[in-house]
């Protein structure tokens, strides 16, 4: 006991007594920003408290002697080792490296490794997600093997969890003790998902590769861990224990997801001292990461880094969305021959913190679940429109203009990239390329917009004085009343052009308004108004909406004699509104005309402080245009912010619907001359759907909410699964319009 307290008593002085040469070790480590002082008190988390409270102190007087790490990617021991001239005891490991190593590019820890794996192929995409189990848990965990006597440490976690999940393990091959290993993890559970995967990108590829099938896409949250050993490190099992624990925490895990999915804007949780946030850790990083960041419509900023550390972590639906979008594939990961940094594994770990962070969104660590605060729940839709094009059939018409067998397909499958990294062309997932005129489509469109908070299909409706186009799928429809698709129309009251703006170039097909054309147009809308499945969004008046009622010479004329029209043909009264549109008609209208008005983004919202390409000034972001493009591309951000900025609420009307749009480029259609929303991602659009959910729902004309649109693909302004995304942007709107 006396013993005991002598040797405390001698630390304490150790550590207080001033020492000139060791506290100027402190003010170098401190000075080189090297030091994480998250990471040292997370992963040694037995340090007296006094000792914790000057963490440098620690390192330098104690801490480095036993070898801990004053940071996860540097280690004092492998340093050393690593080169041998400086085996010297009196050299201080990290005080070298600050003041030579660095410079000279040494290395500064060693590489997990272990037997040689098997060279076995990778997984087939669509293979894997044959996999999917039919009806999905709440929660996913994947755990990728590559040392394989760390699966009980696994297994144990697992088992005393108390949550519903799916399974998902990936190991690594090493002949036939791997065979056993994979029967060993499906007698303990035994409907998890167990697939090889050769050691390629590390820990990284395996689980990119899971999320590329959209294995992972239909769960409210999923955890990433991996075996992860550090042989340069005396504490190295403490520490993943740590990283392991602070996320799989047995019968407390429930109540820490649900504070984790209670913040909507909450979207990655990581175990204290996980969460490093000093641009001083891009190492060699910076430009694969952006590059990487590219692909999902971001941009590295090397003067910010915000990431998580150690590879495990719990990301939310629409994170893990937003990493599928990448689409990397195996040949993106670099051959595996042991480097400590500048690969496609490590710099996937920093972009992942900007995906984390994109549109205001945050990294949590576990202590800070713990000290949460109730959040309090945004307002929700009362009702939700989504705009929809039955452009996708053939006509005689588009034949004769636009080549034989022309549809919406054929302009959306031949887009090309206008820069780099531009995601061309989109194309279709979950409903594949198809016809209209096959009306059970609409009826799976209809069942899986309802799942995700859907209520009705504005649908477009072309009428000339008379003349129908694209009629067949709609008349169709009245022909199959099993077919349950809620809609109503939106007159698309504008000329048809060979540039697609309906503003100018040769006229196609004019849209005119001849003598008594309400009449006309009444009695042809009517028939849809009394189909069942005509929508009422106020309970009793069929719902009518006019794109461009600027357009019409008399309109105050005119909209009383097509309401009156309705009457006579014995619909009664009609809830009547109109879009919002970018370009004033020709025409003086009133607004109070109309019973409501349609916010259709991305009109009235892009202004010249977005733009990033084809405005009146350069701007930093260099996308790298091809030779030709003269278009114009602008900040997605930006028209997020403009979309609740005073300056503009305070000039719509007041019977206005909120309206968001997922995302727009319709360069399909327009090519270089296109205008494109560029930093659209599932992330992005959760944060609009979160503005607007907070701040712009409450003064929306009955609290409605309509988006733009479910299937325009030549413009990019789709909810539909795609190839690229997959269902991502239907599950961020179903987040925040059902209750």
């Amino acid at each position: 006991m006396t013993n005991t307290l002598f040797a405390k008593l001698a630390s304490f002085l150790t550590f207080f007594v001033p020492r000139p040469f060791m506290d100027y070790y402190a003010f170098r480590v401190w000075r080189s920003g090297l030091f994480d002082r998250n990471f040292y008190r997370g992963v040694n988390r037995g340090v007296n408290p006094i000792y914790r409270a000057f963490p440098i102190r620690h390192y330098v007087r104690f801490g480095e002697n036993i070898g801990w790490q004053p940071n996860p990617d540097f280690s004092p021991e492998a340093y050393k080792r690593l080169n041998p001239d400086l085996a010297d005891p009196q050299i201080l490991p990290l005080l070298h490296y600050i003041r030579f190593g660095k410079k000279e590019g040494r290395l500064i820890k060693d590489i997990s490794s272990g037997p040689r794996a098997d060279d076995i192929s990778i997984a087939d995409l669509r293979s894997l997600a044959a996999l999917a189990p039919k009806i999905p848990s709440r929660f996913a965990v994947h755990a990728h093997i590559y040392y394989h006597e760390l699966w009980d440490d696994f297994s144990r976690k697992l088992v005393d969890l108390d949550i519903p999940f799916d399974l998902f393990v990936t190991i690594t091959r090493f002949g036939e003790k791997t065979d056993a290993l994979r029967t060993e993890i499906l007698e303990q559970f035994p409907t998890a998902t167990v697939v090889f995967m050769p050691n390629h990108g590390r820990d990284i590829f395996p689980f990119v590769h899971l999320v590329s099938s959209g294995l992972l896409s239909r769960y409210e949250a999923v955890c990433k861990v991996h075996t992860k050993k550090s042989p340069h490190r005396k504490d190295g099992d403490i520490w993943r224990d740590a990283l392991i624990s602070g996320l799989l925490r047995g019968k407390d895990t429930s109540a820490y997801l649900d504070r984790f999915l209670a913040d909507p804007m909450a979207s990655l949780w990581v175990a204290d001292g996980q969460h490093y946030d000093d641009p001083v850790w891009w190492g060699s990083n910076l430009a694969v990461a952006d590059s990487l960041l590219r692909r999902v419509e971001m941009v590295a900023d090397k003067d910010r880094l915000s990431f998580a550390a150690g590879s495990m972590y719990w990301l939310k639906q629409e994170l893990v969305a937003t990493m599928r979008g990448m689409s990397l594939t195996a040949t993106d990961f670099e051959q595996e021959y042991g480097q400590v940094d500048g690969t496609v594994a490590h710099a996937f770990e920093r972009a992942l913190g900007y995906m984390a962070e994109d549109g205001g969104h945050r990294i949590v660590q576990t202590s800070q679940l713990e000290e949460m605060a109730p959040v309090e729940t945004a307002p929700r839709p009362d009702y939700v429109s989504a705009f929809y094009l039955p452009q996708f059939h053939r006509v005689p018409e588009n034949d004769e203009w636009w080549g034989q067998g022309y549809t919406e397909w054929v302009a959306v499958s031949a887009a090309e990239p206008n820069y780099d990294f531009h995601h061309h062309p989109q194309l279709p997932g979950r409903f594949g390329f198809y016809d209209l005129r096959q009306t059970e489509v609409l009826g799976e469109q209809a069942e899986l917009a309802k799942e995700m908070g859907i209520d009705a299909f504005c649908t477009y409706f072309y009428w000339f004085d008379g003349k129908r186009i694209l009629e067949s799928p709609i008349d169709r429809l009245l022909k199959h009343p099993d077919v349950d698709f809620p809609f109503y129309l939106c007159w698309a009251n504008e000329s048809w052009r060979r540039n697609w703006d309906g503003l100018s170039g040769e006229v196609l097909l004019d849209q005119g308004y001849a003598d008594e054309f309400e009449e006309k147009l009444a009695n042809d809308t009517a028939v849809y108004m009394r189909d069942p499945r005509y929508q009422r969004p106020d309970g009793t008046r069929p719902r009518f909406v006019i794109y461009r009622p600027e357009d019409i010479p008399d309109a105050k004329a005119s909209i009383a004699r097509l309401r009156d029209a309705w009457r006579a043909c014995g619909i009664g009264e009609v809830e009547l509104g109109a879009v919002l549109f970018h370009v004033e008609g020709e025409h003086q209208f009133d607004p109070d005309l109309l019973d409501f008005w349609v916010e259709m983004p991305p009109h009235n919202l892009v202004t010249p402080e977005q733009y990033l390409l084809g405005g009146p000034a350069d701007t930093e972001l260099d996308l790298h245009p091809v030779a030709g493009f003269s278009g114009l591309i602008y900040d997605y951000r930006g028209v997020v912010a403009n979309s609740n900025n005073a300056a503009y609420t305070d000039k719509l009307p007041h019977n206005t619907i909120a309206g968001v749009m997922p995302s727009w480029d319709n360069t399909a259609r327009r090519g270089a001359s296109g205008h494109i929303a560029w930093g659209s991602n599932p992330m992005t659009f959760d944060a609009w759907m979160a503005q607007t959910c907070t701040h712009r729902l409450s003064k929306s004309y009955r609290t409605e909410l309509f988006v733009n649109s479910w299937n325009e693909w030549a413009e990019k302004a789709m909810l539909e699964p795609s190839r690229q995304y997959g269902d991502a942007y239907l599950r961020v709107l179903a987040k925040w319009s059902k209750t």
